[in-house]
């Protein structure tokens, strides 16, 4: 009898002790991600041969870039806040920083007075997260420097930004095209970065024959 006594005693400690680890408060860094008035956060990728297309002269076509960001927005379930008021201009120390992955001023200063201030962040902490988004996302070998014209398909693409990305999942990416052209790849996350399903707005805007621009 002692000996089911203590058995049973054991099996409530250590159900009292996992009950008491699954009550621990979210980290700090949880709790601010928890705190931002939006649902989740798209990475949208721009094909820059497609953009360079119809924007010739602009300065980020003066060097043969493949994807880069053309922004990171909250988002909520359905439809995304925007213009939030503030008009502060980035400054010089984040328009030099950005500039590798988002190669345009005009882009930078548009992307934040739109988008970024809406998060209520901080200039630093919106531009530490834009990093950490493009960090956090692998650009398949084929799509990083392509010297010839890609024809492809949508299937095929998804195909090999999921080989790549463990956790990334069909309804977690989109595609947007301009015509037959490639021209964003798009990426969900929760406010913690991880992948997630995006809002039933966002959806593929490509035809199943899809073709890159080359770099050149």
């Amino acid at each position: 009898m002692l000996l089911r006594a203590a058995f049973a005693a054991l099996l409530l400690c250590l159900s009292a002790c996992a009950r008491a680890e699954d009550a621990q408060p979210a980290s700090p860094a949880a709790q601010a991600a928890a705190a931002l008035p939006f649902d989740y956060w798209l990475l949208s990728l721009s094909w820059s041969p497609q953009y360079c297309r119809d924007h010739v002269g602009d300065p980020q076509c003066l060097r043969p870039y493949a994807f880069v960001v053309h922004g990171l927005w909250p988002q909520n379930e359905v439809g995304y806040p925007k213009d939030c008021g503030r008009s502060d201009l980035v400054s010089q120390k984040w328009l030099k920083r950005m500039l590798p992955i988002m190669p345009s001023a005009k882009l930078i200063q548009h992307e934040w007075r739109k988008h970024g201030v809406c998060s209520t962040m901080s200039m630093d902490e919106y531009f530490m997260t834009v990093e950490r988004s493009y960090r956090n996302i692998a650009i398949p070998l084929i799509y990083q420097e392509p010297k010839e014209y890609i024809n492809t398909t949508a299937e095929e693409i998804q195909r090999n930004f999921l080989a790549v990305n463990p956790g990334l999942t069909a309804d977690r990416i989109a595609l947007q095209c301009s015509g037959r052209f490639l021209k964003e790849v798009r990426v969900c996350y929760d406010k913690n970065f991880q992948f997630r399903s995006c809002g039933s707005d966002i959806e593929d805007r490509c035809r199943d024959q899809i073709t890159l621009r080359s770099t050149r």
